[in-house]
Parts: structure tokens; C-alpha cells; sequence
């Protein structure tokens, strides 16, 4: 919107433009990287020559007491829909029938043997034992490394850039 009095002014400013803009390029015509430029992928080379035990120890000790409660709810749920479904009372049903005898009015009563606080006993003693054992294999397992990592140089690992 020019005024009256001056020609070619607007009523912001004069007629200059205060910043100037690079020319915009092209975007239909494809862009071909200069020769020089072509990207190659980084590559590094790497040796893993010793694992800390100390570090092993405790990634162990927390998967393992991972494994144990993932292992205790598995079975607590498992135990849970089988009950539910009336799995138990059918086989404790079977077994008494089958162990009944004549002169013995009751035959063996599987049900003492797989309550819930029986089954979960017994899984939260192997998932401690297998804490125990998943522990010690791999700080072993870690020592062992170290070992054959000292006589034949250790793991070598390439490792290179996605271009």
C-alpha cells in the first residue's frame, strides 16, 4: 500500500527491502553428490579383552532374580487356571479311584501333595537354588573368559556405520 505523497513507500518502511533471501533451488532436479563426497561407512575395530567379574556377578544375580519371579508368577498362574478349571479335583478323583482297595475305603488323595502353598513352596526353593547357581556359572563363566581371553587375544569385533 503505497501513500500519496511518496511514491513506491509503503506505510512500513521505505521501499528497500531490509533482508535479502538466497535464491531458492530447484527441488525437481535430482541432486547428485559431488564426486569427492561420496559417504563410506566408518568402520572400527574393536578387542574385548577382559570382562570384570565383579560386573558379571551382579548382571547375573539381577537376571537370575528376574528369572525367579517371572518363574514364581508363571506358576502361581498356571496353578491358578488349572484349579480353576477343575483339572486338580478330576486327576485327585482318578488317582483315588484307581489306588482305592477293597478293604481300604479311601484310596490316595493327590490334592495334600499339589495344593497352591505345597507348588509355590517348592518353586520359590528351585528358583532360589537356580539364583544361587545362574550366579555363579556366570561369574565362572566371566573368569573363564579372561582366561582364554589372555592366551588367544580376546574377541574381535567389527563394527561398522550404517550409511
Amino acid at each position: 500500500m503505497s501513500t500519496p505523497s511518496n511514491p513506491g513507500r509503503t506505510q512500513w518502511g521505505g521501499g528497500q527491502p531490509t533482508a535479502t533471501m538466497q535464491p531458492v533451488p530447484d527441488v525437481t532436479a535430482p541432486r547428485r553428490p559431488a564426486p569427492s563426497t561420496v559417504a563410506t561407512p566408518r568402520k572400527a575395530r574393536l578387542v574385548l579383552g577382559r570382562v570384570d567379574p565383579w560386573s558379571v556377578m551382579k548382571l547375573a544375580f539381577l537376571l537370575s532374580i528376574g528369572l525367579a519371579v517371572v518363574t514364581f508368577v508363571a506358576v502361581l498362574v498356571l496353578w491358578s487356571v488349572l484349579n480353576s478349571m477343575g483339572v486338580f479335583d478330576s486327576v485327585g478323583q482318578t488317582v483315588e479311584s484307581v489306588t482305592r482297595s477293597s478293604d481300604n475305603a479311601q484310596g490316595f488323595n493327590i490334592l495334600d501333595y499339589i495344593g497352591l502353598s505345597r507348588v509355590l513352596s517348592v518353586t520359590a526353593l528351585l528358583a532360589g537354588v537356580n539364583v544361587v547357581l545362574m550366579t555363579a556359572l556366570g561369574t565362572l563363566g566371566a573368569f573363564l573368559y579372561n582366561l582364554a581371553a589372555s592366551l588367544v587375544g580376546g574377541l574381535h569385533v567389527t563394527l561398522t556405520e550404517d550409511v
